[in-house]
């Protein structure tokens, strides 16, 4: 119901409402390269431990080597474990997957302090430019760009500073001119 009030709104103003939409179906948290998660199989202490997802999406697990992790979310990867270990190594697995550390997010453009910083839940456009020490004198608080992997291709969403930031986007704070 929300979802369609904001499509008929976003159509009406003209915004794409394909990558708009896009863009709320997947705040499902993915999990990417440089994430640190902790995977814990129930009774498997030699099948539980901490792992840094690498470049290409993958963790290196006990038993079952190289799993692909990057893409899917928390649910999704927990499955696909559990799935690998049965019924081949054990029955009926459970497998619990936490993130431990989340990749960091990037801000340029017309901030005092352009750079990567680390990712706090509940994160804000505005909570991404105070950690960047503000705006600077030219910055047009009204343009302001996130782009976000999803589904492995990445899309541009122009947001205010009310929209949520995940880990991994790249925020952009343009130039005004006058």
């Amino acid at each position: 119901m929300i979802k369609c009030f904001f499509i008929t709104i976003l159509a009406a103003i003209g915004i794409s409402v394909a990558v708009f939409a896009q863009s709320i179906d997947s705040l499902e948290y993915q999990l990417g390269a440089g994430d640190q998660i902790r995977v814990t199989v129930y009774g498997e202490e030699d099948l539980s431990g901490e792992f840094e997802i690498d470049g290409s999406g993958k963790i290196s697990l006990p038993l079952i080597g190289n799993v692909i992790v990057g893409g899917k979310n928390v649910t999704n990867a927990e499955a696909m474990i559990a799935d690998l270990l049965s019924p081949e190594y054990l029955i009926n697995p459970r497998v619990n997957l936490e993130v431990l550390n989340y990749r960091p997010f990037y801000i340029l453009g017309e901030v005092d302090k352009p750079g990567s910083y680390p990712y706090v839940n509940d994160m804000t456009v505005l909570n991404a430019v105070a950690l960047a020490s503000g705006f600077t004198y030219r910055a047009n608080k009204k343009k302001i760009e996130i782009t976000r992997k999803v589904d492995g291709s990445e899309q541009k969403i122009t947001v205010d500073i009310t929209a949520k930031v995940l880990p991994g986007d790249i925020i952009r704070v343009d130039e005004r001119f006058f």
